[in-house]
C-alpha cells in the first residue's frame, strides 16, 4: 500500500518516521514535504492532486479548516482517504469525500518511535471493504498499540492520549527543575524522571493498571513518598488534570458545533 500524505508537518514527520518508507507528500509551499523525502526519501509533489492520483491510500495531516478546499482537489481521485485531523467526524469526512472509503483514526506523535497509541473509529459492518479496513488498520499497526473505540467517545480519548506526550513532558520538566534547584545536574535529572517514567509505565502494565497496588508498593506510611504525594494533591494536580480535559474536549466540541453549523 503507497501511502500519500497531504501537509507534512508534525504530525506527518512522526507517522512518516515511524513507518520508515519513502514517502509521496505535498505541502503549502512550507518546505516541509522537501524535508521529510529529503530524511526518509520518495517525492515532493507539487500539488494535493499529484499525490491522490499515484497514493492507494491519501491521509489528510493538514488542517481542519482545509478540509474542504483539500477534498474540492482530490474528491473522486483519491482510492482511499485515512483522515487524522481533529475534531472531523467520520460523518463530515463521507460528505466531502462521496464514495470513497474514509477512515478516522487519532495517533499521537510517540508513533514516531513506533510506541503510539492510535485510536480508531471502526466502520460499521458493510461500509467498507474488510480486506481494506484490515490493511489500513495494520499499517497504523505498525506504529504501535491501535485502540478500536465507537465515534461518540474519541474527543475524550483524544484529550487523554493525543495530548499526552505533551503533558508527559511537562510533568518530567517540572520534575527535572525541582531536582536541579536542589542540586543535581539537569542530564542527570532527566535520565532519572525519564526511566522512571519509562519504567513505572511497564510496572503499570504488568500489575494490569493498578496505580493503586503500584503506589502502595511505594509508599511507607508517614514516610517520604506518602509526604511528596500529600502535597501533590494539595497543589491540586487531580483538578488540575480535570480541568485539562474539559478544556480540550470543550474546544473540540465546540469546533464540531460551528464547522456542522456552517454546513
Amino acid at each position: 500500500m503507497r501511502v500519500g500524505l497531504i501537509g507534512s508537518g508534525n504530525m506527518a514527520r512522526a507517522l512518516a518516521r515511524g513507518w520508515g518508507d519513502p514517502v509521496l507528500c505535498s505541502d503549502t509551499g512550507s518546505g516541509r514535504a522537501a524535508a521529510l523525502v529529503e530524511e526518509l526519501g520518495g517525492e515532493a509533489l507539487d500539488s494535493n492532486l499529484a499525490v491522490a492520483e499515484r497514493a492507494d491510500l491519501v491521509v489528510l495531516c493538514h488542517k481542519p479548516a482545509g478540509l474542504k478546499p483539500v477534498a474540492g482537489e482530490i474528491a473522486g481521485v483519491a482510492k482511499a482517504v485515512a483522515s487524522v485531523l481533529g475534531a472531523t467526524p467520520t460523518g463530515a469526512l463521507q460528505v466531502v469525500y462521496p464514495g470513497t472509503p474514509v477512515f478516522r483514526l487519532m495517533p499521537n506523535t510517540a508513533v514516531e518511535v513506533r510506541r503510539g497509541v492510535v485510536c480508531y473509529t471502526p466502520a460499521r459492518v458493510g461500509e467498507l471493504d474488510p480486506a481494506l479496513e484490515a490493511e489500513v488498520v495494520a499499517l497504523f499497526g505498525r506504529l504501535g498499540t491501535v485502540v478500536p473505540l465507537d465515534e461518540q467517545y474519541l474527543e475524550a480519548a483524544t484529550a487523554v492520549m493525543g495530548v499526552g506526550p505533551a503533558y508527559q513532558a511537562l510533568l518530567v520538566e517540572a520534575q527535572v527543575d525541582a531536582a536541579v534547584r536542589h542540586g543535581l545536574g539537569h542530564e542527570l535529572a532527566a535520565r532519572l524522571v525519564i526511566e522512571t517514567m519509562s519504567g513505572t509505565a511497564a510496572l503499570l502494565t504488568a500489575r494490569k493498571d493498578d496505580t493503586l497496588a503500584v503506589r502502595r508498593e511505594v509508599t511507607s506510611p508517614g514516610g517520604s513518598t506518602a509526604r511528596g504525594l500529600a502535597a501533590l494533591e494539595r497543589a491540586g494536580v487531580r483538578t488540575a488534570f480535570q480541568d485539562a480535559i474539559d478544556a480540550v474536549i470543550g474546544e473540540d466540541r465546540e469546533r464540531v458545533t460551528r464547522r456542522g453549523t456552517r454546513r
